[in-house]
């Protein structure tokens, strides 16, 4: 990550978030007729008319296409990692980003089935964000600076957006931001993660709550809970969200500490994340009870707790179905088919 991004600061985030474009109307009525007349039953596509329609509304185009989809990857490190709240060490964060790199992880051989680009962004892997049950992760410049980093992963022509992440100890950093933002206790929203044994969900748990009660100010602003108890791939997905939303890109998010990143902007402006779906759920207990609080029904649920944007790679190809059925079929004039009648 460069350090010569812009001095930007939540004053501004917010600003931008009070001005977010909103749905265009006018192709989402487009896409709404269409699916009237084509050749099926009135809803028998289910959620995949659902998808169309979104997809039209939030590009500002019918029909909408799906021809250079992304899948952006962000890695960040954290220094709670170092109280034994994952089941691998942090050196892992590199070694998996390597592993991206050369093509031998999971969301490569995703991306290539879905034709779509993939892009892995380092965030300062070397220097950890602060532990976060001592006081904050990050510092407001900091945060600032690598949101607007994220930003720059909406390219000129990017018609869809994957988000992911990778970094040892942000299902901790996910379940921190989501007690302070959301409220209940510690337990409900920690899991275990890459697969920690008692002991370990023990120490996860107890270092969710230090942190939210080492950071008070996290409770009272969801920019605060992203810098406090957030890492530098958290700050980077919420800035690739709201850029996405000013280029009139739809995103699909991954699982439960990409919806935790986003769920900061929803708590911003509840219409913040109308340009978003959930790619899948997670089996991270805290997923269900995020995309509950936050409104989203995830497009898949296939038992998946992988992380690094493999449930909204997976997913594209769902979204790609669902456009190319609703640009290619016939409608009932076309066929000469009998409506109902």
């Amino acid at each position: 990550m460069s350090n010569q991004q812009p001095a930007v600061t939540f004053e501004e985030i917010r600003a931008l978030v009070r001005n977010l474009p909103g749905p265009d109307l006018e192709a989402g009525t487009a896409a709404l007729q269409r699916e009237r007349q084509l050749t099926k039953p009135a809803g028998s596509l289910g959620r995949l008319e659902e998808i169309a329609q979104w997809m039209a509304t939030w590009q500002g185009q019918h029909p909408a296409e799906v021809r250079r989809p992304r899948v952006a990857v962000f890695a960040g490190n954290h220094g709670v990692a170092a109280r034994g709240v994952s089941a691998f060490p942090a050196e892992v964060t590199v070694q998996m980003v390597a592993n991206f790199q050369n093509g031998g992880a999971a969301v490569n051989q995703l991306c290539e089935v879905a034709d779509a680009d993939l892009r892995v962004y380092e965030l300062d892997l070397e220097n950890p964000t602060a532990d976060f049950t001592q006081g904050p992760a990050m510092g407001e410049e900091e945060c600032c600076r690598t949101m607007a980093y994220g930003m720059m992963a909406v390219e000129m022509g990017v018609q869809l957006l994957a988000l992911g992440e990778m970094g040892i100890a942000n299902s901790t950093s996910a379940a921190a931001m989501c007690l302070a933002m959301f409220g209940g206790e510690a337990a409900d929203w920690t899991g275990r993660g890459t697969g920690i044994d008692d002991a370990g969900l023990a120490r996860k748990i107890a270092a969710v709550e230090a942190g939210v009660a080492a950071n008070p100010q996290a409770k009272d602003d969801p920019f605060e809970a992203l810098r406090c108890l957030g890492g530098y791939e958290f700050a980077a997905i919420a800035g690739a969200i709201l850029a996405a939303r000013v280029a009139r890109v739809p995103v699909l998010l991954d699982g439960f500490a990409c919806t935790a990143a986003a769920a900061v902007l929803y708590k911003a402006d509840r219409r913040a994340l109308d340009h978003c779906m959930v790619a899948h759920r997670s089996v991270e207990p805290g997923h269900a009870r995020l995309m509950q609080a936050i409104g989203k029904e995830p497009l898949l649920d296939l038992g998946m707790r992988l992380g690094e944007g493999s449930g909204a790679a997976l997913a594209i190809n769902i979204v790609k179905s669902a456009v190319a059925c609703h640009a290619g079929m016939a409608t009932f004039a076309d066929a000469g088919v009998a409506t109902q009648g």
